[in-house]
């Protein structure tokens, strides 16, 4: 039997920008879904103790007024997120994350920023991660976006409410699955494997989009904005020298 048609958990963030050193988290969701059980979902609304800009406003729906007075303070949801984070990869359930080095690496910035143990330093090695997206790229070659939004329609996967975190989440796993269910090299590779393999192919994805930036005119200085580690961008000590 296949991983995939065991259960999935979606892993999702809306934020107040793309700086995963320096933006905040705004909504979250943990979605478990597949494996012959009920979809359970938690979703978190925080004030993230910044203004959220009205173009991050505008794709996901939040505003500051909003944040500050329905969300619950910044700590309390970055606690419960990892925490339930935590008990999801203890419990062998591989997370699906779109994109996961920008959602993991936030997640673990906003944790040493508000004093909460990191996920990975909580889980190590047991954190087995699915990206829709490193996926795609190494199993497709054809030319066009690659957005959540692009891949749903690809994979003809039903998108509720883009842009919001439970949508999102759960859309990733609906991806994840079909694409384990269409591509036998996915589905009949080891979690532990096909994870590691991801890491290979996110660096080379890496490589490969700096060494486009690079030839292009006006891009050039794009390349160096370009990170190759997944899932998670690692923490780079203060005092480092």
């Amino acid at each position: 039997m296949s991983w995939h048609t065991g259960r999935l958990a979606g892993f999702d963030l809306e934020t107040t920008g793309v700086d995963v050193e320096e933006d905040r988290i705004v909504t979250a969701c943990v979605v478990q879904c597949g494996g012959g059980q009920p979809t359970q979902s938690a979703t978190w609304l925080a004030d993230p103790g910044i203004d959220i800009p009205e173009q991050a406003a505008a794709v996901h729906g939040i505003t500051t007024e909003q944040a500050r007075a329905e969300g619950r303070p910044a700590p309390e949801v970055i606690e419960q997120v990892t925490a339930m984070l935590v008990d999801t990869v203890e419990a062998g359930i591989p997370v699906v994350i779109m994109n996961a080095s920008y959602d993991l690496t936030l997640l673990d910035r906003e944790a040493r920023r508000h004093g909460v143990l990191p996920l990975t330093d909580m889980v190590n090695e047991g954190l087995i991660v699915l990206d829709p997206r490193v996926i795609d790229k190494q199993i497709s070659r054809r030319k066009g976006g690659r957005t959540l939004a692009d891949l749903c329609r690809h994979y003809e996967v039903r998108l509720d409410g883009a842009h919001s975190s439970d949508a999102d989440a759960i859309a990733a796993c609906r991806v994840v699955w079909r694409i384990a269910d269409t591509t036998a090299r996915i589905r009949e590779t080891p979690l532990a494997q096909l994870h590691a393999q991801q890491i290979e192919w996110a660096a080379a994805q890496g490589r490969s989009l700096a060494a486009y930036f690079r030839r292009t005119p006006g891009k050039e200085a794009w390349a160096d904005g370009v990170r190759e580690e997944w899932p998670l961008v690692p923490h780079q000590r203060e005092d480092a020298s």
